[in-house]
């Protein structure tokens, strides 16, 4: 996988990644999404410097094209910077983001499948989350057998509780965050989707569960 920090940056200031970190690190999202709707440059390089890696790992469960990755990306924080002073309030950035890296990898997917294939679209409600070694629940397990039983039980979840408990274990996000990025109103539903793919989880790999509970 191609390093994400070697994506063109976009006008992105000459501070150390650190400083930008120690700039806002006592800051809330709000916060900062604030300043930089309000057209705050230091801001905005804290975004796409601390989201760029991360969106390039959750765009890399949905396609392992990197060109599509990269592009979404950058159309993103393009996007955004054109948006400034009209943006809406965000209380998660991290959350906020995924959901648009969400819809734009799966746009050109479905783009690159009508133009090249002529075929159908893919469905943003049941596109299917690949479930990889690197998924933290499989890497933190080293006992090979284990790590198979938890694969194929991941496999045995709908694609909508695969993601979410991929974002819940992976991406270490509160059920108010899911709800976002899944698209739900209510953050009960985003429980409701955990619930059942844990129950489900726990008919094969119950002793390895019990700490997502």
């Amino acid at each position: 996988m191609q390093n994400p920090q070697h994506i063109k940056n976009p006008e992105i200031l000459p501070l150390k990644h650190s400083d930008y970190v120690r700039k806002y690190e006592n800051s809330t999202d709000r916060e900062i999404w604030k300043a930089f709707d309000k057209g705050n440059e230091s801001a905005f390089n804290y975004i796409y410097r601390v989201y760029v890696p991360a969106l390039f790992r959750y765009g890399w469960q949905f396609s392992k094209d990197e060109a599509i990755l990269q592009d979404c990306i950058q159309d993103i924080f393009i996007y955004l910077r054109s948006r400034r002073g009209s943006l809406t309030k965000v209380n998660s950035i991290k959350a906020y983001l995924y959901k648009i890296m969400q819809r734009e990898v799966i746009r050109s997917i479905n783009a690159e499948k009508r133009y090249i294939h002529n075929s159908g679209e893919i469905d943003e409600r049941i596109f299917p989350i690949e479930i990889c070694h690197e998924t933290k629940l499989i890497q933190q397990e080293y006992d090979l057998e284990m790590q198979g039983k938890i694969k194929f039980a991941m496999n045995q979840l709908t694609s909508r509780q695969r993601q979410a408990v991929l974002l819940l274990i992976e991406e270490d996000m509160n059920y108010k965050e899911i709800a976002e990025v899944l698209g739900f109103s209510k953050v009960k539903s985003a429980r409701k989707i955990i619930y059942r793919a844990l129950e489900t989880l726990k008919v094969f790999i119950k002793e390895k569960i019990k700490r997502f509970n």
